[in-house]
């Protein structure tokens, strides 16, 4: 068996893990590593193996081959002794729902030997200190999200596995989520975190590794990665102001499509086009976007729309 890494060590090292399901390679051959206090987003497509990779890391599954180590000790075979060490908030995660959050958390707490402030130090961590005395069932969704993460922090762990925390949440409940997770970051958690807004992994973490085929595509923090995905500007332009054609020969525009209802032009040279642009249609309503992990996300896995026309 490999040496076991040092406890202040790194809290994730994968090293060249494999995992298949018959001829489906979920995993093949991935190599990272998460520096502790670190949020980690891990990013793709359905069936990318986010999920295969997350058990693995978790001890729920077992990698075929390769090397994987947790807080400097295997989590396979199912290491007990790790477990509170880890805190696992899941897309299903299950509830007491006939209790108060407050109840639900004391239970969750008892169940780790946790000590008796400890439901209400995870209340207090997603703000619902207020909401303690509520049935798990009589809460919005966006609170039982806030309760799954809490349910993850109840026994103080070193390293949390969040799977899609604000999934099925309205934009409001979303973003008031978002200070949550910032708060879990900035409190020197290790959080490894799976989303599918790429809006959300841009705000929030350290670096991502985008995920395709059970290989790791692309792995940086969101700055260096979009810093290094395409220049282009695109200029959306309200329909009805700019004829395609019109479009097309203006100097520096070098392809032209169209988005909802508006005209979509891409240039390297924004400058000179937003004047050309303004002296044809004016600027009302003229919106300017720059590259995005969204964009770098789309080239990598393939899910582009190229509706842009040279």
């Amino acid at each position: 068996m490999p040496p076991i890494p040092s406890p202040d060590g790194p809290a994730v090292v994968l090293d060249e893990v494999h995992k298949a399901y018959g001829a489906t390679r979920a995993v093949d051959g991935i190599s990272l590593t998460v520096a502790r206090g670190e949020f980690f987003g891990l990013l793709g497509p359905n069936g990318a193996g986010k999920t295969t990779l997350i058990e693995i890391m978790e001890g729920q599954r077992r990698a075929d081959s390769g090397t994987v180590t947790v807080l400097g000790e295997h989590p396979w075979p199912r290491n007990t002794a790790l477990l509170p060490k880890l805190g696992v908030q899941t897309q299903t995660s299950a509830f007491f729902v006939r209790l108060t959050a407050r109840e639900h958390l004391e239970t969750m707490a008892a169940l780790y030997g946790a000590g008796p402030d400890a439901a209400e130090r995870a209340l207090a961590t997603v703000g619902l200190t207020d909401d303690g005395g509520t049935r798990v069932d009589d809460l919005s969704g966006g609170r039982r999200q806030r309760l799954a993460i809490a349910s993850a922090l109840v026994h103080d762990p070193e390293l949390i596995f969040l799977d899609e925390p604000t999934a099925a949440l309205d934009p409001q409940a979303r973003r008031d989520l978002w200070q949550v997770l910032r708060d879990l970051k900035s409190a020197g958690r290790t959080i490894v975190y799976t989303t599918h807004h790429l809006d959300e992994a841009e705000a929030l973490c350290d670096r991502v590794a985008i995920v395709v085929k059970g290989r790791i595509s692309a792995l940086d923090s969101p700055g260096r990665l979009i810093a290094a995905g395409s220049p282009v500007t695109r200029l959306v332009v309200p329909a009805g102001r700019l004829t395609p054609e019109a479009a097309r020969a203006i100097p520096g525009v070098d392809r032209v499509g169209e988005e909802g209802d508006g005209l979509v032009l891409e240039t390297l040279d924004s400058g000179p086009v937003l004047a050309a642009v303004a002296e044809l249609a004016g600027l009302q309503g003229v919106q300017t976007r720059t590259a995005s992990l969204e964009d770098v996300y789309l080239e990598l896995t393939g899910t582009g729309t190229g509706t842009p026309q040279p």
